[in-house]
C-alpha cells in the first residue's frame, strides 16, 4: 500500500550545543526512498518519555531511555533503527576521548528484551571524515507503535557527550525512513571510581588505624569507617607517599621512635590495603617534618630548616632550600599537586609539583589564604566530591572536621592551573578529636 502526501518533506536539525571536543554538528538527511517525484513517502514519529534523560557519568549504574515509535498504517516486515549523536568526536593526544566501553546499554522493545545493543563511538583525526557516535537498536517487526527501553550505563568519560539532542531513525526492510524524532540526554558528573575517590586514615589514641573510603558525594564524604589494625602508636610519623584512595591504593612511610623509616606498599585491596612494611633504613629522626612529594617521592625538613627531597623513600637525597621552619605543617595536597605549607601566621601556601630530577622540584610558591591556625590537623586527599580535582580537610579545636574542595586556579608566572584548596568548606561532622594523626 502506497502512503503519500503533496508536500516534500524538508529535514530538521536538532544540534545540541557541543563541548569543544567534538566536530561540527552532523546532518541527518532525509533517506532517499522518501523523496520521489516531488512527493514524499508518510513518515512516523519518535517520541521520547519524560522529557530529558539525566545519565550520571560515573559508578551509579544504568538509567533507562524510554521512547514510543508511531508507524504509518501500513508498513509490515523487520524494521531497523539507530540514535545518532549530533557530532563527531575529535581525537585528543591519546586517541579517542572516551574509553572503549564509555557507554553500555540493553534494548528491550514492546516489553520484549533484546539484550545488549552496540554503541559505535568512531573519532577523526584531521582531515578524516566518520559517522557521528550512534547505537544500534535491535531489528524488530513491524507494528503500529514501538515501545523502545534502553538502558545507558556511561562512566566517567562520558562527560564530554555533554547535552546532546540525539536522532532516532527507524527504516523498514527498503531502507525508506518510517519513523523520526529527537530524544535528548544530560550526561552529568557520577561517583568516581574508586580508583579515583580519595580515602582517609586516622590513627586513635590507643594506636588502632582506622580508614575512610570517600564516597564521591560531598553531602557525606566518607563511608562507614573500616578498621586496619593496631600497634601505630609505635610511629611518631606516617605519612602518604602517594594518595591512598578508595581502592586500596597508596603507599605510606612510616618511622619508628629509633628513627627508623619504614615503607607500606598500596595493595589495591580495600579490605586490607597495605602490604607488609619494608624496611628503609635508620637515622630519619633528623627530620621534623615528613611529607609525600605527590610524584612517588617524599620531602623532609631538618631540624636547621632545611628541606630535601627523595625522589623515592630508597634514593638519594637531593637539597631543595633552606628557610622552611616557618612552616607549622606540611601536607600533601592530593594526586600529582606538590605540597601545601601552613606558616606561622596562618597563612597556607603551596608548591607545585614540577616533576624535573634533579632540578628543582617545585615551583615558587603561590598564597592560598589566611587563618588555617584554626586547625589543629590538615591531610590533603585525592578526590573526595565528582569534579576531579583532589581536596583537603581540616580538624579545628573542637574536633569538627571540614571539607575543602580543590579548585583549579590560573598561575601567571607558569601560565599553569594550580589546584588549591577553595574558598568555601562544608562541614563532615564532630568528634575527630578522638584522633592524634590524620592522613
Amino acid at each position: 500500500m502506497t502512503r503519500v502526501r503533496t508536500a516534500v518533506v524538508a529535514a530538521a536539525l536538532v544540534a545540541a550545543l557541543a563541548p569543544v571536543t567534538f566536530g561540527g554538528p552532523t546532518a541527518f538527511a532525509a533517506s532517499p526512498a522518501a523523496v520521489a517525484a516531488g512527493t514524499a513517502a508518510e513518515v512516523g514519529t519518535v517520541v521520547q518519555e519524560g522529557g530529558r534523560l539525566t545519565v550520571p557519568a560515573g559508578e551509579e549504574g544504568p538509567v533507562t531511555l524510554r521512547f514510543t515509535a508511531t508507524l504509518p498504517a501500513g508498513v509490515t516486515g523487520p524494521v531497523t533503527g539507530v540514535l545518532r549523536l549530533p557530532f563527531t568526536l575529535v581525537a585528543s593526544a591519546g586517541g579517542s576521548p572516551v574509553s572503549e566501553d564509555v557507554i553500555r546499554s540493553t534494548c528491550a522493545v514492546n516489553g520484549v528484551s533484546y539484550g545488549a545493543c552496540a554503541w559505535h563511538m568512531p573519532y577523526v583525526r584531521a582531515g578524516e571524515d566518520k559517522d557521528p557516535p550512534s547505537l544500534d537498536l535491535p531489528t524488530v517487526t513491524a507494528a503500529g507503535t514501538l515501545a523502545y527501553a534502553v538502558t545507558l550505563d556511561a562512566d566517567r568519560t562520558a562527560l564530554v557527550l555533554g547535552r546532546p539532542d540525539a536522532r532516532v531513525e527507524l527504516k523498514d526492510g527498503t531502507g525508506a525512513v518510517v519513523a523520526e524524532g529527537t530524544v535528548r540526554l544530560d550526561f552529568v558528573p557520577g561517583t568516581p571510581p574508586a580508583s579515583r575517590r580519595g580515602a582517609l586514615h586516622a590513627r586513635d589514641r590507643n594506636g588502632v588505624l582506622w580508614r575512610y573510603e570517600g564516597t564521591g558525594d560531598v553531602s557525606r564524604p566518607f563511608a562507614t569507617r573500616k578498621r586496619v589494625g593496631g600497634g601505630w602508636n609505635a610511629y611518631t610519623a606516617v605519612v602518604p607517599v602517594w594518595s591512598p584512595t578508595a581502592s586500596g591504593d597508596g603507599n605510606l612511610v612510616a618511622r619508628d621512635r629509633a628513627g627508623v623509616l619504614w615503607y607500606y606498599r598500596g595493595t589495591g585491596k580495600p579490605s586490607a590495603p597495605f602490604a607488609p612494611r619494608e624496611r628503609v633504613g635508620g637515622g630519619w629522626n633528623a627530620y621534623t617534618a615528613l611529607v609525600g612529594d605527590g610524584q612517588y617521592g617524599l620531602v623532609a625538613r631538618d631540624r636547621d630548616g632545611v628541606l630535601w627531597s627523595y625522589h623515592d623513600p630508597f634514593a638519594q637525597r637531593q637539597r631543595v632550600g633552606g628557610g622552611w621552619n616557618t612552616y607549622t605543617a606540611l601536607t600533601l595536597p592530593g594526586m600529582w599537586q606538590g605540597i601545601l605549607g601552613r606558616d606561622k601566621d596562618g597563612v597556607l601556601w603551596k608548591y607545585d609539583q614540577l616533576g624535573c630530577i634533579p632540578c628543582a622540584p617545585f615551583t615558587p610558591r603561590q598564597r592560598v589564604g589566611g587563618g588555617w591556625n584554626a586547625y589543629t590537623a590538615l591531610a590533603g586527599t585525592a578526590e573526595l566530591g565528582r569534579d576531579s580535582h583532589s581536596d583537603l580537610v581540616a580538624r579545628d579545636r573542637d574536633g569538627k572536621l571540614w571539607l575543602y574542595q580543590g579548585v583549579p586556579v590560573h598561575r601567571p608566572d607558569t601560565g599553569w592551573y594550580s589546584v588549591v584548596p577553595g574558598s568555601t568548606r562544608s562541614l563532615v561532622g564532630g568528634g575527630w578529636n578522638t584522633y592524634d594523626l590524620l592522613f
